[in-house]
């Protein structure tokens, strides 16, 4: 019981996180949850029914009856432990203070792991690839870019289909294109064990490239197109937390012209920060004529400023009804739009000869105005009342989301931008802070509930404490398991550490469950300890190599989503093999440690700790009929 509420309250803090993560952890917490209480009914009822009726009664008691696992390579293994534990425990300070230190390394292990909010490096076998023209241009020049870049796609090795479109972009920008690129299947990209069996083995390696290296190829190719801009993205596999980019880093401040220019120094930069595909939500490129009244000879004519807008909107911009057409034969009545031709809308000459009314007849438009050609932006986007541009990008091999956003605003503050002008990261970084940060609390929230269950079934407030200990020093193994496979902290390989926190708590709750049994039948302390460690060794030894044999695949499969459920397998795998040893030897020295201190701390004779009444060895094997013939060893050893 004690394991499984405590396994339950890891996961139900984390189902109630408030951010866009929270609400897909909530399906896992749930789910995992519910799963862990109906497996406490199931040890309840189905396991002990067929324990009864398919084990048997071992007959017996000379070595030979001694259960077979027990004896040959186990053996060898009690016996290491037995020698290893019996010189920790002559040495509880040497242990305890490498354990410290073991725990202090999570703080540089922490920093050397990158961190992102999704695993980037995936291969789904599709990606987008978005291609942006200088604004202006028409629609006939841009469809032959998207042809050029279309057969670009297409001549890639490894890509299987294109699909292509020009002008539907979000915004009915002409000047945009989209293609959509499918690769070949996975296994026809990448190295696969099974065609070592074929003839000749050597075509298993043969045509091996991923999604990245088709997308680095493709860069390659289109970075010989000029003017034009491209972002490649991977398909959005998690819907939330704003935009499909790795980076959206926003800039806000009251000076458009100001902003453009900072956003394209650091968009000039962004090889030199490890990003890829940098491109701004601001462009100053857009043409068009700015209509600039000379407003003392437009008062001398006679002219009104909204008579020149109006003849602008009508010609140029366009009325949709004028009037209306009555068609007696259909006995349908139309509406009756006016607009220049497109010839003379792009000519500044022919607009300049519209006639404006004045007071007493009609002027040119040319004797009040003046027609300037320049270049505006095509949107504007504003951020809690401040104008706003963002540079978006995506993360170069080798980086990752966190120490790219760190170097973006280390590169603002070596820029210095002026009074007003502020920061702000947006979309997936944003919810890699937050959900970090929840993370944080949800942790913290499980450490405390876990300790109110453990104290109240064992009885204690010092044993959970014990038991706990083990969570921090998995952290650090945890870190150097994602080091060592290349792997990144996010969202999946915390999911990872939330079962691996799971199943280490439960190895150092046998442990001190059975030491207590022992200690209260009547062994003596050291003996308990060494005893109740041997006795719970094989039962986690079990459970722990189940565990990796059913991460094994998840960390060893490939194919589409293999990146996100490597990075749960890798935290678990390392982190539970690794710690392993530690924990094993840690939790029996903190054990003893504790209930030293314990004994010692006294409040008007109150103990935190009861005394256990010692005993001999002799005396427990007898009330409990053990032999020490049935663990291979002497009886007095």
């Amino acid at each position: 019981m004690a394991t499984t509420f405590s396994l339950v309250v890891i996961f139900v803090p984390v189902s109630f996180m408030s951010s866009i993560s929270g609400r897909f952890l909530y399906q896992f917490g749930i789910t995992a949850a519910v799963a862990v209480l109906v497996s406490l009914l199931v040890s309840f009822t189905l396991t002990p029914m067929m324990s009864a009726r398919l084990l048997h009664a071992n007959g017996g008691g000379g070595p030979e009856s001694a259960p077979r696992s027990r004896t040959g390579f186990y053996r060898w293994i009690d016996r290491a432990y037995t020698a290893a534990l019996t010189w920790a425990l002559s040495r509880r300070w040497l242990v305890a203070c490498l354990a410290l230190g073991v725990i202090g390394t999570s703080v540089p292990l922490y920093q050397a792991v990158r961190q992102e909010y999704l695993p980037t490096d995936v291969d789904e076998g599709e990606f987008d690839v978005r291609v942006t023209a200088a604004e202006g241009t028409g629609l006939a020049p841009m469809n032959e870019v998207t042809e050029r870049i279309e057969r670009e796609l297409r001549t890639t090795p490894g890509v299987e289909l294109v699909l292509a479109s020009a002008g539907s972009g979000f915004m009915g920008s002409v000047n945009n294109a989209g293609f959509f690129v499918r690769l070949t299947p996975h296994d026809q990209r990448t190295f696969r064990w099974t065609r070592l069996l074929q003839w000749p083995p050597w075509r298993a390696f043969e045509n091996r490239y991923t999604q990245r290296d088709v997308q680095q190829t493709i860069r390659r190719r289109l970075s010989s197109i000029p003017g034009i801009r491209f972002q490649i993205r991977n398909p959005q596999t998690f819907v939330g937390g704003g935009p499909n980019f790795d980076i959206d880093f926003a800039l806000l401040g009251p000076d458009l012209a100001t902003l453009w220019r900072y956003a394209e120094n650091l968009r000039e930069r962004a090889p030199e920060l490890g990003l890829l595909d940098a491109d701004t939500t601001l462009k100053l490129d857009k043409p068009e004529l700015r209509v600039e009244i000379d407003r003392d000879r437009a008062a001398n004519l006679g002219v009104d400023t909204e008579d020149i807008a109006t003849a602008l909107r009508i010609m140029v911009g366009g009325d949709t009804q004028v009037t209306r057409y009555r068609d007696e034969s259909m006995n349908e009545d139309y509406d009756v739009a006016i607009r220049l031709k497109e010839s003379d809308r792009n000519d500044a000459a022919g607009i300049a000869r519209l006639f404006v009314p004045r007071q007493d007849g009609l002027v040119r438009l040319d004797n009040v105005v003046r027609l300037v050609p320049t270049q505006s932006p095509s949107r504007i986007d504003r951020l809690d009342r401040q104008r706003q541009v963002s540079l978006r990008a995506s993360v170069a091999p080798g980086f990752a989301q966190a120490d790219r956003i760190a170097a973006l605003r280390t590169e603002v503050a070596r820029m210095g931008l002026p009074t007003g002008y502020s920061t702000r990261v947006s979309g997936r970084a944003r919810e890699l802070e937050t959900t970090f940060h929840e993370f944080l609390w949800a942790f913290a929230l499980s450490v405390i509930l876990m300790y109110i269950i453990l104290a109240s079934q064992f009885e204690s407030l010092v044993h959970p404490f014990t038991i706990l200990l083990s969570l921090p020093l998995s952290v650090p193994f945890a870190f150097l398991s994602l080091l060592a496979a290349g792997q990144t902290i996010n969202l999946y390989s915390a999911l990872g550490l939330l079962v691996l926190f799971g199943v280490v708590k439960k190895n150092a709750i046998l442990q001190i469950d059975h030491m207590n049994k022992l200690r209260a039948a009547g062994l003596e302390r050291t003996a308990a300890i060494l005893r109740g460690n041997r006795e719970r060794l094989r039962p986690i030894l079990m459970t722990t190599m189940t565990l990796i044999a059913g991460m094994a695949p998840l960390a060893l499969g490939t194919g589409p989503g293999a990146a996100e459920r490597r990075a749960v397998a890798v935290v678990v795998i390392g982190g539970q093999t690794l710690c392993l040893l530690l924990t094993l030897i840690v939790t029996p020295i903190a054990y003893s440690l504790l209930d030293d201190l314990g004994r010692k701390l006294q409040w008007r004779g109150w103990r935190i700790e009861a005394e256990i009444p010692p005993a001999t060895e002799p005396a427990y094997n007898q009330r409990r009929g053990v032999r020490g013939e049935e663990w291979g060893v002497e009886s007095g050893e």
